[in-house]
């Protein structure tokens, strides 16, 4: 026997046409006729609740950052506070959502560039230029930045105990220019947390080493540096058009900035 409805009266209909109805097959099609199709439709909302509040946050945080509270997410994806918070327990939980998307979308950016683009200088500016106008500036997780500003060789020196401070850092696959912290200091205990993270650390520095290998990109040029001008060039201005305007303007300015000048 084969029955290719098992929802409700089909299922039974289907089963009276063959002359019988087995135990199992009857307990599927009182359950179904019980319940009816709610089940699905109910799923259907639940993930269009989801995509709601998503949509929201990457509105709501790009433009008032991760500071936003979680009532102007519910707000503006025409929920209540607690639909938002049955998908997401906590502030935190959105923000790591929303940050971890952005990551990854900023990874498959530059990860792209590398492909696409022969010349270093022109992958480069290309993952700017993509990076900005997709608005991933104003979504940067700020561990990103914060393991940028860690990465950086700090200067050898007395400490705020009076001591010695002296640097602990590693290089990325033995690359000189850009480092990582050890796990001696802040950023390397957010690195080794957050794979996505040192991902998007380990591609941009691909790019990085390219254009400055290639003498088009400034020596003192670090990873930092590239995700600050991401950070930087994307300005929340209420205007879209003003807004693209003002990004590209800015994004022209700093490129300029960071090309390296004959000496």
């Amino acid at each position: 026997m084969h029955i290719q409805d098992l929802h409700g009266q089909n299922a039974a209909t289907s089963a009276e046409g063959h002359g019988r109805l087995s135990p199992v097959g009857l307990a599927g099609a009182v359950a179904a006729a019980g319940s009816g199709a709610r089940p699905a439709p109910l799923r259907v909302d639940a993930q269009r609740n989801l995509e709601h509040v998503l949509r929201a946050a990457r509105e709501v945080f790009g433009e008032l950052g991760y500071g936003a509270p979680m009532e102007d997410v519910a707000r503006r994806a025409r929920v209540g506070v607690g639909t938002v918070y049955r998908r997401f327990p906590s502030k935190d939980v959105l923000v790591r959502r929303i940050a971890d998307e952005e990551t990854s979308r900023l990874t498959d950016q530059a990860r792209t560039a590398l492909g696409q683009e022969e010349e270093p200088w022109s992958a480069l500016s290309r993952f700017l230029r993509t990076s900005v106008a997709s608005g991933a500036g104003r979504l940067l997780p700020p561990q990103v930045l914060r393991v940028g500003a860690d990465a950086e060789e700090p200067p050898a020196g007395p400490d705020e105990d009076g001591g010695t401070r002296v640097p602990h850092q590693r290089q990325v696959a033995g690359r000189p220019g850009h480092r990582v912290a050890s796990p001696r200091s802040g950023a390397g205990d957010v690195l080794a947390d957050d794979p996505g993270v040192a991902e998007l650390l380990e591609v941009v520095g691909r790019l990085v080493d390219r254009a400055r290998e290639s003498g088009e990109l400034r020596g003192d040029v670090t990873v930092a540096d590239v995700l600050l001008v991401i950070a930087t060039a994307a300005p929340a201005l209420p205007d879209p058009a003003h807004h693209a305007a003002a990004s590209a303007r800015l994004l022209d300015i700093l490129l300029e900035g960071l090309r390296s000048r004959p000496a």
